[in-house]
């Protein structure tokens, strides 16, 4: 019993040491740094989320003014408005970035913390096992004796051991909260990784404001700031286009390609991902009210629009490989997807971006899902920013060049049998 007494009695002294430590710990040495952190890290949420607001309320002054129709001066505004817009999505970009920064600052603190107080802890209890060695040659009797009975012996014992319990208890669960900010940090690191991306966003971003103002530029000197010459240039757009699309269906319609069902797989939603971060549909697949009013030659929509600002990042909607890339705004008089993406993933399936401000990847990258190929605009026809979006049957479709168009002629573009094209909604 002395020989356990004293065992026992050891443990107290290094519990007592231990559980000192525990108390005081390191966290009033990082106490103020990571305070500051916490207020910067509120103050850009709380930029960020004004900045979206900011954002949403001039895609909205956008489509109203486009929708009450088409004229000059709602045109001008547009631009106008979309150039703000641009601006608001550069400073969005970089408050992201400096949060992300910051948020990971704040987590390293913490884990320096828990890691001093663990190395603390172990460098004390090895001097205290050392000075217990020390003085083994207590007698353990005297120690005993110094006693008022025998029952405050037990009742010590039974202290030392619930001590020893408790103890071992903090320590594992101070390092698995270590371990937890190991892992929430690698999260983090990550997640900064993505946002460090989006620095090369911000060149692209700042070339599409510029291009904004190239473009309003050339309005103004096309129309000479005069409704009339506006008016005449939308109505020479419009039959324009009318004529492609005619040339398009006529092309189209000559393919013939049989498409085996089971070269293409079944529309499962969530096979594809949205390719923009809000999804908004402005208009869907087939006869849709838009197309039997005269667009599209009332052959029905090949795609679905989503209503995007400009300049908006444009996503692969699935993994595959990026066949071709082109921009039908080259010749002034062909007016159909303007910039655009071709994408053969690998299940079967293709699909086609139109109406971009800024192409960023290139024929010949593999992309996955989610990885950004472009950015939403209007060029082509296009009655305001947004993005078109086709999907097809891979056996129906491939690049080809317009040798005998009138006002296309030798472009490239994406064109397939009629039978491959298929309703992308099903598939997200």
């Amino acid at each position: 019993m002395i020989k356990s007494f004293k065992n026992l009695q050891n443990i107290f002294l290094l519990t007592l040491v231990v559980l000192t430590i525990f108390s005081v710990g390191l966290k009033k040495s990082n106490a103020v740094s990571i305070e500051e952190l916490q207020k910067d890290i509120e103050v850009k949420s709380k930029e960020i989320d004004a900045l979206n607001k900011e954002i949403e309320q001039l895609g909205q002054k956008i489509e109203t003014t486009t929708a009450t129709g088409q004229t000059l001066q709602g045109a001008i505004k547009n631009l106008n408005n979309s150039g703000v817009q641009l601006n608001s999505q550069v400073k969005l970009t970089e408050n992201k970035i400096s949060k992300t920064d910051l948020s990971i600052q704040e987590i390293g603190f913490e884990i320096g913390s828990k890691e001093d107080k663990i190395n603390q802890n172990l460098d004390i209890i090895a001097n205290t096992i050392r000075n217990i060695n020390f003085s083994e040659n207590i007698s353990a009797i005297a120690t005993i004796l110094s006693q008022k009975n025998l029952s405050s012996v037990w009742e010590n014992l039974d202290t030392l051991e619930k001590f020893q319990t408790s103890i071992k208890d903090q320590i594992h669960s101070l390092r698995g909260f270590k371990t937890e900010l190991e892992i929430k940090k690698a999260q983090t690191e990550k997640l900064k990784k993505e946002y460090e991306g989006l620095k090369s966003q911000l060149v692209d971003q700042k070339k599409i404001v510029d291009q904004n103002k190239k473009e309003k530029a050339t309005l103004l000197s096309a129309t000479k700031n005069e409704e009339a010459n506006y008016k005449k240039i939308l109505a020479e757009k419009k039959a324009l286009s009318d004529a492609f699309l005619k040339e398009i269906f006529d092309i189209e319609s000559q393919i013939k390609i049989i498409i085996d069902p089971n070269s293409i797989p079944k529309a499962t939603k969530g096979l594809l991902t949205w390719p923009v971060d809000n999804v908004r549909i402005t208009q869907y697949f087939g006869d849709t009210s838009f197309a039997k009013t005269g667009a599209y030659n009332g052959k029905g929509h090949n795609g679905i629009d989503l209503g995007v600002p400009m300049g908006s990042p444009v996503k692969a909607v699935l993994g595959g490989k990026v066949e071709e890339t082109g921009n039908t705004d080259v010749l002034p008089r062909c007016l159909s997807y303007g910039k655009w993406v071709f994408i053969r993933h690998n299940n079967g399936l293709s699909s086609v971006y139109g109406h971009l401000s800024l192409i960023k990847a290139k024929a010949g990258d593999v992309v996955k899902a989610g990885d950004i190929v472009a950015y939403s605009g209007s060029t082509g026809y296009s009655t305001g920013p947004h993005l078109h979006l086709s999907l097809f049957a891979s056996q129906g479709v491939s690049v080809q060049p317009l040798s005998k168009s009138i006002n296309c002629k030798n472009l490239r573009i994406p064109m397939a049998s009629q039978n491959a094209y298929l309703d992308p909604f099903p598939y997200f």
